[in-house]
């Protein structure tokens, strides 16, 4: 049994159902058939009773008034028995056959009532009985032969197995044809699931191979644009799996090179300082000034990197500690300390309200955003590019806008501007202190806040505008 169960389970599912269908069909036909050839059988078995009833009618009176023997029809048993005592013999026959005990035993029964009954005379087969009493003691007994009802039945259940049997191989042979068909979607499925598997993701992350096709039904097409969009997803998924990869390749190699300058610079200059331990003391504190310098620097870009990790994390809490802050002084402390670092770059101010501007925000953070901001504007600009600093506030949303009129960003710079490590400007060194970071920290600490930040550029204006949410003007 488990053989045959293990066979079943490796049949493909098209054969399955035709099995399962050829089976379900021939208990059908089996019940079918039963019903046909008894309701056949017995119909036949009472036409044949009518016709011995009809026979005997049409006798009795003539055979009481006249007496003489009965009429038998060709190949029929008919006699008139005196029954007497138990004792029933025949006294007037038609016909009767070598072996007529079965006869008799009808005539001693029929005394009363007609009786019918089916009796099996030796030589001869089976036949129906009947018998009426005619007179006191008399009684008339007729036999039809059950041969052409039996060969009818017969016939009838060889003609219907016949057909069954050629109807249920249709059935199952078209079956499996017209499932094959409708399990044709599935199977393109599979085929596109193994093409999927041949694949090497690891070289390239794309899914071009789609299910394609129509037909099977409204739930095969429903799969079919199911599995299409989960192929679509998992293409998604797996370009934006192989970007982001992409972007820690380079985010690390972009990070190693910006660690590996300052320490590159610390070891010359200690390098300096110790054979120039000797020498006059103004050399050796310049030595030691440009190594906190590099330490400076490199610090900067380590806790840029720190802070843009704790913001990348959604398992850790937010490094940002809100609370109610006017926007409004906090602008005017980082536009007063851009000028006061800056003097060559003129910056001007402006408030929307006379009074201020509250929200709930990090100050230190916030302060952040400001400077890197305007730094990019003195990083990125010739000295004497005017620089605007625009504090407002609309629709429950503070705004601040950093505006210079320098050069402005390349078109196809922009799009790339917050992402890290990247520098529009291909001239600027790393001499200048700067590490591509400055950006992307901006967008993430305004991002952290709830807010957006935008940048539009052409040449002669570019335009940073960040806009915080929960803003409240007095």
């Amino acid at each position: 049994m488990s053989r045959v169960l293990a066979a079943w389970r490796r049949l493909r599912v098209g054969t399955q159902l035709a099995l399962g269908l050829g089976a379900l069909a021939l208990v059908v036909f089996v019940v079918v058939g039963a019903v046909l050839v008894t309701t056949m059988q017995g119909y036949l078995a009472d036409r044949l009773d009518d016709q011995l009833t009809r026979s005997q009618v049409d006798q009795t009176t003539k055979l009481r008034n006249y007496g003489g023997p009965p009429r038998a029809p060709y190949d029929w048993f008919s006699a008139v028995y005196k029954v007497d005592n138990g004792t029933a013999q025949p006294t007037a026959v038609a016909n009767l056959p070598n072996d007529s005990h079965g006869l008799a035993e009808v005539a001693k029964d029929s005394t009363r009532t007609e009786v019918l009954r089916t009796v099996y005379v030796e030589g001869a087969g089976s036949y129906r009985v009947r018998g009426c009493p005619l007179a006191t003691g008399q009684v008339l007994v007729s036999a039809a032969p059950k041969s052409d009802l039996d060969n009818t039945v017969q016939r009838l259940i060889f003609v219907a197995g016949l057909a069954f049997v050629v109807a249920l191989a249709l059935l199952v042979f078209v079956g499996r044809m017209v499932l094959r068909k409708g399990l044709r979607p599935l199977s393109d499925m599979a085929n596109t699931a193994h093409d999927i598997t041949s694949r090497d993701l690891t070289k390239s992350a794309e899914l071009p191979v789609r299910v394609s096709g129509d037909g099977g039904g409204v739930e095969v097409e429903e799969l079919r644009t199911a599995f299409n969009r989960m192929l679509e997803h998992i293409d998604a998924s797996l370009a934006v799996r192989t970007a982001a990869n992409e972007r820690l390749r380079r985010f690390v190699a972009d990070a190693s090179h910006e660690l590996r300058t300052p320490l590159t610079s610390i070891r010359g200059y200690a390098d300096l300082f110790h054979y120039a331990a000797a020498n006059e003391p103004a050399e050796r504190d310049a030595h030691l000034a440009k190594i906190r310098e590099e330490t400076a620097r490199m610090s900067v870009l380590v806790d840029d990197l720190l802070l843009l990790a704790r913001l990348d994390s959604p398992d850790q809490e937010t490094p940002l500690r809100l609370e109610r802050i006017d926007l409004t002084v906090l602008a005017n402390a980082a536009a007063e300390a851009f000028r006061a670092a800056n003097p060559r770059h003129p910056l001007r101010t402006t408030m929307s309200g006379a009074g201020p501007l509250w929200l709930m925000a990090d100050p230190i953070r916030l302060r952040q955003v400001l400077d890197n901001l305007l730094a990019n504007v003195a990083a990125h600009t010739p000295p004497g590019t005017s620089a605007t600093l625009e504090v407002g506030a609309s629709g429950g949303w503070a705004q601040l806008s950093v505006v210079d009129t320098g050069p402005g960003i390349p078109a196809q710079h922009q799009p790339q501007i917050f992402d890290r490590f990247y520098r529009a400007d291909d001239s600027r060194s790393r001499s200048n202190g700067g590490s591509g970071l400055g950006l992307a920290v901006v967008q993430m600490l305004v991002v952290a806040h709830g807010g957006t930040i935008e940048v539009a550029s052409e040449p002669g204006r570019t335009s940073f505008t960040v806009r915080l949410p929960g803003a409240e003007v007095y």
